[in-house]
C-alpha cells in the first residue's frame, strides 16, 4: 500500500518538577516531533523523535522538523512494502540526519505491524519476553539527596539507578557515588553517568577514589579518543553512549574494544531498523546495551520497549523512557508505563500506541494528501 499523506506534529512536554540537569545542560521542556504517516486505504503509521536540547547531541527539534520537510515529499507515493527502499528513498533525498529519518522508520514499522496483525517486536525478530526492566535516571544533583531518590527507585522496584555526574566539583561527584553506594549497595546495579562532562584525568581520578564500588562508568569523556585513551587505566567497565552517534561508530567501538557496553539511543541510531543491527553486533561480542531514547512521549517509549523486548535479558541493561519526567500521555488508552520498575511490552498490533488527536494541536506541515 503506497503512503498517501504524512503529517508532522509539535508536541512540547515540560519537565514534571523541575530542571532536568545534565553535565552539559539544563533543560525545563523538551520539544517532541510526532510524525503520521498515512496510507492510501486510511491505515495510519505513527513515529516520534525528541532531542534533549541542542547540546546534548547533535541533534535539535527545529532540526528534525527541517530533515523531515526535506524527506517526506520524496515518499509520498512510495510502496511500504518494502522497508530498505523506504530506507533508500530517506537517504536519496538527505545525507545524514538518523534522528529524523528515525521517527520516520518507526512509522514504517508501526503501519507494516498494524497491516500484519503482529507486534512490532514481531517484525525485530521475535520479543523473549513480555516485561522488560527499566532504570531511573538522577538528575546532577547534591549526594544526600540524589542518594534519597536512589533508596526511593529501588523500593519502586527499579533494579538499575543511573547516577550523573559531571559539570561541577570532582569532591561532589565522589561524593554522590559514595553516598549512593551506602544507600543502596548491591540492591540495585548503578551506573555512574557522566554524559561526556568529564576530562580524562577526572575520570581516573573518581574511578581510583571510588575503586571498590562496582559500577559502570558510562560515558565519561566527550570523544571517543578520550574514552580510548582510558582502556587499561581504569577498574571499572566504561560504557559509550553519546558517542555511538552511527552504525560506523558503533563498529569501531566493538572492533576495537574500546567499550565494555552500551547505553543506546533509537533515534540517534536512526531508527529501529538500524538498531537491530546493533542488538546483533553487541550479540556477537556478548556485550551489554540498554534500549532507550533521549526524551518523549508514548510512541518512542512503545518503540524502545518492543526492541527492548527482543534482546538476549543476560545482556539487557535496561529500557529507559521519560515517564518519570513528564505529565500525562499523548495515548491515555494504552498508554507505555512503568510499574515495580519493570514495563510491560504491547501486546497490540503495530506499536500499541495512538496518540489520541484531541491532545494534540493542528500539523505543523503535511505532505501530500
Amino acid at each position: 500500500m503506497r503512503i498517501e499523506s504524512i503529517k508532522v506534529y509539535q508536541v512540547l512536554l515540560p519537565v514534571k518538577g523541575g530542571a532536568y540537569r545534565m553535565a552539559s545542560d539544563t533543560v525545563q521542556i523538551l520539544d517532541s516531533t510526532l510524525v503520521e504517516v498515512t496510507t492510501e486505504d486510511g491505515l495510519s503509521g505513527w513515529g516520534e523523535t525528541c532531542p534533549v536540547g541542542p547540546v546534548y547531541q547533535p541533534q535539535h527539534a527545529l532540526g528534525a522538523r527541517a530533515a523531515i520537510a526535506e524527506i517526506a515529499p520524496g515518499l509520498v507515493g512510495e510502496d511500504t512494502a518494502s522497508m530498505r527502499r523506504l530506507a533508500k528513498r530517506m537517504d536519496e533525498r538527505l545525507n545524514g540526519h538518523n534522528y529524523a529519518k528515525a521517527a520516520l522508520d518507526i512509522a514504517f514499522l508501526d503501519l507494516a505491524g498494524l497491516r500484519l496483525g503482529v507486534p512490532v517486536s514481531t517484525l525485530l525478530g521475535g520479543a523473549l519476553t513480555d516485561r522488560v526492566p527499566s532504570y531511573y535516571s538522577t538528575i546532577v544533583g547534591a549526594p544526600d539527596e540524589t542518594a534519597r531518590i536512589a533508596v526511593d527507585k529501588v523500593k519502586a522496584g527499579y533494579p538499575r539507578l543511573q547516577i550523573k555526574i559531571g559539570g561541577r566539583d570532582l569532591e561532589q561527584d565522589v561524593a554522590t557515588v559514595h553516598k549512593v553506594w551506602e544507600a543502596v549497595g548491591f540492591k540495585a546495579r548503578i551506573a555512574v553517568d557522566a554524559n561526556r562532562g568529564l576530562t580524562a584525568a577526572a575520570a581516573l581520578h573518581i574511578d581510583r577514589l571510588c575503586q571498590a564500588i562496582p559500577f559502570v562508568f558510562e560515558q565519561p569523556c566527550n570523544t571517543m579518543e578520550e574514552v580510548a585513551s582510558l582502556k587499561g587505566r581504569v577498574t571499572h567497565p566504561v560504557y559509550l553512549d553519546e558517542n555511538t552517534e552511527d552504525l560506523n561508530a558503533v563498529l569501531r567501538a566493538v572492533s576495537s574494544g574500546i567499550a565494555d557496553g552500551f547505553g543506546l539511543k533509537v533515534t540517534r541510531l536512526g531508527g529501529l531498523t538500524k538498531m537491530v543491527t546493533v542488538r546483533d553486533l553487541c550479540a556477537i561480542r556478548s556485550l551489554p546495551h540498554s534500549c532507550d531514547d533521549a526524551w518523549g512521549g508514548d510512541v518512542i517509549a512503545a518503540a524502545c520497549v518492543h526492541l527492548a523486548a527482543t534482546v538476549e535479558p543476560s545482556r539487557f541493561e535496561g529500557a529507559w523512557i521519560a515517564q518519570e519526567y513528564i505529565e500525562g500521555h499523548t495515548d491515555p488508552v494504552s498508554p507505555v508505563v512503568i510499574e515495580n520498575g519493570h514495563i510491560c511490552v504491547p501486546q497490540m498490533p503495530g506499536l500499541g500506541v495512538k496518540p489520541e488527536r484531541s491532545r494534540l494541536k493542528a500539523p505543523v506541515a503535511t505532505f501530500g494528501g
